[in-house]
């Protein structure tokens, strides 16, 4: 089981995108194409994650990745109040009722790591945080290659000292949410071409890039800034095995700009900029996972309405870059690309 980043045929990881994007069929693909997929076990129960291991099993023989989400501490009840009331009318107006009462949500965390200990997978990686020592010394004697996500030097640190075998190197241009380790960190700018040497200064473990890779060019440009393999998320979005789903291919080439916002999760993410965005932005506490449970009526409706200026449309930087096809062939391109 044992997996070697410098041993990819191609040096690209399928990044897990939480919320259905990540199918096993993707992950299939990646591997098709040389490369390590990964399932994203953020907003399942373990069971249903091990039901996607099971179809991940009968679709390809090759190694591939789970992510877990790293439960946080609760945020603060009247913050998230507080946000309930401004975005009640926009719930009135569209019919839907915002939950009063949000009890606390580990994600599962317990119940999937007890799954991954009793039937291992080749990679275990992390968001928002990281396992115990003990966790982690777990995992790694089931027989799991283990990585951290990490978005600063500090974090690199402590993810080597509880025992990562390597680091995902996230930058700010990544879609979806920055992985900070604590949910109140406002994320930092430094691009990745200079957030990869600075973990790199203080760690030697093998670093994966992330963040704004959709051509060749970007792709090359991280492995020469030190890292073994590059992760892809946003580039592979309108992939044909991608769950994406219409509305938000869609905005991928409709919408011009991307920005930062806690205003659906509570969790600092990068997204297609929309309306909703600009209105409520500004106000959203950092509490994480509440506001994404009090928010999820106010998108689901506007995921059926396919309501771009409303929906919680994931995008890195590099969006507009995005192509269609079968993810294989998508990767295969860039690749060629990269090498010149």
């Amino acid at each position: 089981m044992a997996v070697r980043l410098d041993e990819l045929s191609v040096p690209v990881i399928g990044a897990p995108m939480a919320g259905g994007a990540s199918t096993p069929e993707l992950v299939a693909a990646v591997n098709r194409a040389g490369g390590l997929g990964f399932l994203a076990a953020g907003y399942r129960s373990a069971a249903a994650m091990a039901e996607q291991v099971a179809l991940v099993r009968e679709l390809t023989g090759g190694p591939f990745g789970v992510n877990l989400f790293v439960p946080a501490p609760p945020g603060d009840p009247a913050a998230v109040a507080t946000y309930r009331e401004r975005l009640r009318p926009e719930a009135e107006r569209w019919g839907v009722v915002l939950p009063e009462e949000i009890g606390p949500d580990r994600d599962d965390w317990e119940a999937k790591l007890a799954v991954l200990l009793a039937d291992p997978v080749p990679v275990v990686s992390y968001t928002f945080g990281l396992p115990t020592p003990q966790e982690a010394a777990a995992v790694r004697a089931a027989g799991s290659f283990q990585v951290g996500t990490v978005t600063t030097p500090a974090e690199a640190r402590a993810a080597e000292a509880v025992g990562m075998d390597a680091l995902c190197v996230q930058g700010p241009e990544a879609g979806g949410h920055r992985a900070t380790h604590r949910i109140g960190d406002e994320p930092g700018d430094a691009p990745l071409l200079e957030l990869l040497p600075a973990v790199r200064a203080v760690t030697a473990l093998p670093l994966i890039a992330a963040g704004g890779l959709g051509d060749g060019p970007a792709v090359a440009a991280a492995l020469r800034a030190g890292a073994a393999a590059v992760q892809l998320g946003t580039a592979l979005l309108r992939a044909d095995e991608s769950g994406t789903s219409a509305a938000h291919r869609a905005a991928l080439t409709e919408l011009p700009e991307t920005a930062v916002t806690r205003a659906f999760t509570g969790r600092p993410a990068r997204g297609l900029r929309n309306a909703f965005i600009d209105r409520h932005g500004p106000y959203a506490p950092p509490a994480y996972p509440e506001v994404h449970h009090l928010t999820q009526p106010l998108r689901a409706a506007a995921t059926r309405r396919a309501d771009l200026q409303s929906m919680h449309l994931w995008a890195g930087t590099a969006h507009r870059k995005t192509r269609t096809g079968p993810a294989a062939d998508l990767i295969a391109e860039l690749w060629r690309s990269a090498r010149g």
